[in-house]
Parts: C-alpha cells; sequence; structure tokens
C-alpha cells in the first residue's frame, strides 16, 4: 500500500480510531515515509489523512511552518515533517499527503511523503532509541519498532510538535 494517497488507509483508520487500546508502549500506528525511511504516529493522534491541499504561507513563520489550510471551515497550521526532523524539503508528488493530528487541545496537518499503513505493533517489538551521545537529540522519538525485517521509527508527535511551532503560531504550549 505504499505510495498510495491513503484509499485504504483513511478505511483502516476510520475503524482504527475508535479504538481506545492504544498504549505508548504498544498498540496501533500510522506508518508513513519521509524520503526513504519509515516512520510510526500512535493512531490516537490522528484525526483524518487529506490529499496535498492548498496551503496559505504565513510570513515570518519558521521555514518547516509551510502555512495555514481550511479544514471544514477551521484554519489550521500545515508543518512539513521533513524540515521539522532537520530533513531536506521535498517537492510534492501525487503520493503527498497532510495528515491531521491532534495535540493537546491544537490540530496540525503534517505534510508526509507518502502513507503507508496501519500497524499493530506489540509491545515486545518495541524497542528504546539508541543511545547516539548528547550531540543527538533523540527526544522526539518514543521507540523503535520492529517490522519483520523493518525498522520504524515510532514518532513522539508531541514532543515533535511542542515548543517552537505553537510558539511561533500562538504564543503559548499545545495544552493551552
Amino acid at each position: 500500500m505504499t505510495g498510495s494517497k491513503g484509499g485504504g488507509v483513511v478505511e483502516q483508520l476510520d475503524t482504527l480510531s475508535g479504538h481506545s487500546s492504544v498504549a505508548s508502549a504498544g498498540g496501533q500506528y500510522l506508518t508513513f515515509a519521509l524520503g526513504e525511511e519509515e516512520y510510526g504516529v500512535e493512531i490516537l493522534k490522528v484525526q483524518e489523512i487529506k490529499g496535498y491541499p492548498v496551503i496559505t504561507p504565513i510570513p515570518n513563520t519558521p521555514p518547516h511552518v509551510k502555512g495555514v489550510m481550511n479544514l471544514r471551515g477551521t484554519i489550521i497550521p500545515v508543518v512539513d515533517l521533513r524540515m521539522r526532523l532537520g530533513m531536506a524539503e521535498a517537492q510534492s508528488t501525487r503520493c503527498t499527503v497532510i495528515v491531521v493530528v491532534k495535540v493537546g487541545s491544537k490540530t496540525v496537518g503534517l505534510v508526509m511523503d507518502s502513507v503507508s499503513d496501519v500497524l499493530d505493533i506489540p509491545k515486545a517489538d518495541i524497542q528504546a532509541t539508541p543511545d547516539f551521545g548528547a550531540a543527538v537529540d533523540t527526544g522526539f522519538i518514543s521507540g523503535m519498532a520492529k517490522a519483520g525485517d523493518r525498522v520504524i521509527v515510532l514518532l513522539d508527535i508531541d514532543t515533535v510538535l511542542r515548543g517552537e511551532v505553537f510558539g511561533v503560531l500562538s504564543g503559548r504550549g499545545p495544552d493551552e
């Protein structure tokens, strides 16, 4: 299903979003691609998946804040997750999507290269982030999941979006 606009994933998301059994140490994750790497975010943080919409740029925002979009009458910020994580910006393709997430009381759109799947990852398949030393900040990673011979980086989306993004957009933290 990699490289799709999320048709099947959206249906899985609709089915799974009502489940409350997701735990941060194991559970269901939406997996997605940023470049050649695969990442995951807890399914309960995901509100919906959208095709790449028209984004209105906002002056004086960091490069990873692409602007805002209209989500059924509500204006929400859009963050390029690649750039937020220090990766190079990529041109949007037909596979590029916006994954709308909830962080505290905030709703944010995240630009992702493509959505992969919804995986049920058991706690036993999640390991702690390796220690790369003080020079590498891995505080935004909640764990490393094994899925067959693949390794999926599980993101703590609250930490990824805390501080800078919300400080820029609202002057307050994500739980205001």
